[in-house]
């Protein structure tokens, strides 16, 4: 009797949002590769989109040989403990695809696994293919798939290392902050009953909180004063981006077009920062939307020095200025408080327009920190213990419950 091996998985774009799910089988003895399957499905949520999977892979092996035993592998924690018997089956959604799952072998002949992510490479690269696909309004065909190719080394410890297409937003691995509050409330799913001390936390206790709006945090790539570490704000000069920061922003748009989880984007006024979103729109096929509250500090009289420079000059106002959010720069500039209470401004004016949909917001170091900040309920002098370089991206999500998440920060990887 023949042993397959289904490896499925799903993903979306949005939670709920554009969806599609990939699946493989392969022969347990040999390790090839017997029959991919893949489907864009619309606007769905991750779980629906892993059941689709599963059940096109369970379909796959059965047109197979519908006597094979069958070794399920799956990254989706959920549905391998929901189809093992270990987690009861809830949601509305869930109950007709589990059960659609549970007719197509005796139950006898499957039985579940889960692995990690970077172990189901190739199902994920074939649902990330079939979203790409639905995106250009097409369908998925075997023939163009490369799926494989990253697989074709063998599977477990030998398969091949090359990274998938990230189906999430930059920071939100398959473990980020929305699955694990996800995870968190199927806990309570279990068969068994759960101890009282094992209740959650206060703030993290909602079954369900909808999709966060992610902000995908961007500073801007390098001008001439980026490499000098000159202060470079509102105050002064409108610097465009040098060459190298043409190369950084082709770079990272690059690396969200691959992403394609983006689905707006926000800059600053600022020349270097409606450039560099300019890039990454262009390649998106998205429009760019200034906000003005996103502008970087005044730094007054300061615009342009080094900080050598700033404390040969004004070293008194310089020491106040690092000993307090509440003072200026020299010249009239800004204060970190102000600066504060402008980007929260624009924060809860974008978190209005943009609700449970992820966003790129391109801006500077200070708006950038200041978000992680909030985010964290940190003090302003960590403002101080951030490192942030040219074109990184970092993201934060925002939950209904009034809650945030940094999830990301600094990520240059794309860079490299």
């Amino acid at each position: 009797m023949p042993t397959f091996v289904v490896e499925a998985d799903g993903g979306s774009r949005g939670n709920p949002g554009p969806a599609g799910y990939g699946a493989v089988v392969i022969d347990g003895s040999t390790g090839e590769t017997l029959a991919e399957a893949a489907e864009y499905i619309g606007v769905a949520t991750n779980n629906v989109a892993e059941y689709k999977g599963l059940i096109a892979g369970l379909k796959a092996a059965k047109a197979l040989d519908p006597g094979a035993d069958v070794h399920v592998r799956m990254d989706s924690k959920l549905v391998v403990e929901q189809m093992s018997g270990r987690w009861k089956i809830k949601h509305p959604d869930m109950k007709p695809l589990a059960a659609e799952a549970g007719r197509i072998l005796p139950t006898g002949q499957v039985r579940y696994e889960w692995i990690p992510r970077e172990k189901n490479k190739h199902a994920d690269r074939l649902a990330n293919e079939a979203m790409d696909a639905g995106k250009k309004g097409k369908k998925w065909e075997p023939s163009g798939s490369t799926a494989e190719l990253g697989a074709k080394a063998g599977r477990g410890a030998t398969r091949s290392a090359a990274a998938p297409a990230p189906a999430g937003p930059p920071g939100d691995a398959a473990d980020g902050a929305a699955k694990a509050r996800a995870a968190l409330a199927a806990s309570y799913e279990l068969t068994t009953t759960v101890p009282e001390q094992a209740a959650p936390s206060v703030g993290w206790g909602a079954a369900d909180l909808g999709t966060p709006a992610t902000f995908v945090l961007l500073r801007h790539g390098e001008t001439a004063l980026t490499p000098e570490k000159r202060f470079s704000g509102s105050g002064g000069g409108d610097p465009e981006l040098s060459a190298a920061g043409r190369r950084q922003a082709d770079a990272v748009a690059t690396a969200l077009a691959a992403r394609g989880t983006v689905q707006a984007v926000v800059s600053s006024p600022l020349l270097r920062c409606r450039e560099t979103a300019d890039a990454v729109a262009t390649r998106l096929g998205l429009d760019v939307s200034v906000e003005d509250g996103l502008r970087e500090t005044d730094f007054g009289a300061w615009e342009g020095m080094t900080f050598t420079e700033v404390r040969e000059r004004y070293a008194d106002d310089l020491s106040a200025w690092l000993a307090s959010p509440g003072v200026a720069p020299t010249g009239g500039g800004e204060s970190f408080n102000a600066v504060a209470t402008r980007v929260a401004a624009a924060r809860d004016s974008l978190l209005a327009r943009y609700a449970g949909r992820t966003v790129l917001v391109v801006t500077h170091v200070t708006p950038v920190k200041t978000l992680v900040r909030l985010a964290l309920g940190a003090p302003p002098e960590s403002l101080f213990r951030m490192e942030l370089s040219a074109a990184s991206l970092s993201a934060v999500a925002y939950y209904a419950d009034g809650n945030a998440s940094v999830r990301l920060l600094n990520d240059t990887s794309h860079l490299r």
